[in-house]
């Protein structure tokens, strides 16, 4: 462990309101997707249910898309969105446990929240093509939905599974950050 949440050093607002705020809408409405799915499924009351939660998501995702490029630095994909080789890099001192501390996302997580954020929008798009004309009672576009949806539980595991990774290794509490906003500030051979 390379440094303590209980060490003095000052800390700082690194993720906005309105990311937090996101975030979290994102887990409850695919959390209630997810409890309504299977009525969707069998055509029962919940049909209707899980669609509106599908167009909240959604109008989520695109919200969190645009904020990525008109947000405060931390929000916006420029400050995350890393190369290919910088995120194999980064996935080498990962694999040898001597990561450097990023004060925003890391190379990994930022790939993750651009796999998250397609997956959902994916998810959504199948979903509202199965209301249309064209799709309607599709096995096909049924069929990618529902692989869509299950791939999404991987993602969050495999997101979550980082979060805990990087809170260990770096002694912080990034679910906590992720509801204040706040992280410890920037020390020598941290990525601000």
């Amino acid at each position: 462990m390379k440094s303590s949440d209980s060490n003095p050093t000052p800390n700082l607002r690194v993720w906005d309101p309105l990311v937090r705020l996101m975030h979290w809408s994102l887990v409850v409405g695919v959390a209630l997707a997810w409890i309504t799915s299977e009525q969707a499924e069998h055509g029962d009351d919940g049909t209707g249910m899980h669609l509106w939660i599908g167009y909240f998501v959604v109008t989520i995702v695109v919200a969190r898309v645009l904020w990525g490029f008109i947000g405060p630095r931390h929000a916006r994909f420029t400050s995350f969105v890393r190369s290919p080789a910088v995120v194999a890099d980064h996935a080498r001192h990962v694999w040898r446990g001597d990561e450097p501390r990023y004060l925003g996302h890391n190379p990994l997580g930022g790939w993750m929240i651009v796999a998250l954020l397609l997956t959902l929008a994916g998810v959504a798009a199948t979903g509202w093509a199965m209301t249309t004309d064209r799709w309607f009672g599709s096995e096909a576009m049924e069929e990618l939905h529902e692989g869509l949806a299950w791939l999404l539980p991987w993602l969050v595991v495999a997101h979550v599974g980082g979060v805990v990774w990087t809170g260990r290794q770096h002694a912080e509490n990034l679910v906590r950050a992720m509801f204040t906003g706040r992280k410890r500030a920037a020390a020598p051979g941290d990525i601000d």
